[in-house]
């Protein structure tokens, strides 16, 4: 009999455990379980993505338009023909560089462009220059 009453009460006290615990996992899945109103919320919303997307579509552009400009100057294109490079190959290329890739090499034309403008290069550095910014863009093509 006492055995029987044992288990009585571990089966009671079990099943108060049981209880317990779905109680509370309940009541933590009601604190996690965000409200109606909070879930129409987002961190970002939809019209500041298509902004973002606009703008880094801008940018892009903007990155390949300058890269084309600059392996266009004659300079450019006296390097490329001294190392027998074709420059329709090297313009229809930029576009498939990454955005990474396309924001170094645009950065670096605008820096040579400027620092020539300013006469701080001379023809020579930035004819090589522009051999290097080749270089970089026929590495990217065949990688």
């Amino acid at each position: 009999m006492q055995s029987h009453r044992s288990r009585l009460i571990m089966h009671a006290l079990a099943a108060v455990a049981l209880v317990a615990l779905f109680a509370s996992s309940s009541a933590l899945r009601a604190q996690q379980t965000p409200s109606k109103a909070n879930s129409d919320t987002h961190l970002v919303t939809s019209a500041q993505l298509d902004q973002q997307v606009q703008a880094s579509s801008a940018t892009r552009q903007k990155q390949i338009q300058d890269l084309t400009q600059f392996v266009s100057t004659p300079e450019a294109q006296k390097v490329m023909k001294d190392a027998k490079i074709d420059p329709v190959q090297i313009k229809t290329a930029i576009p498939s560089l990454s955005d990474s890739e396309l924001a170094d090499l645009s950065a670096r034309a605008d820096r040579a462009q400027q620092d020539f403008s300013a006469g701080l290069l001379g023809t020579t550095t930035l004819l090589l220059i522009i051999l290097i910014i080749l270089v970089i863009i026929l590495v990217s093509i065949w990688h």
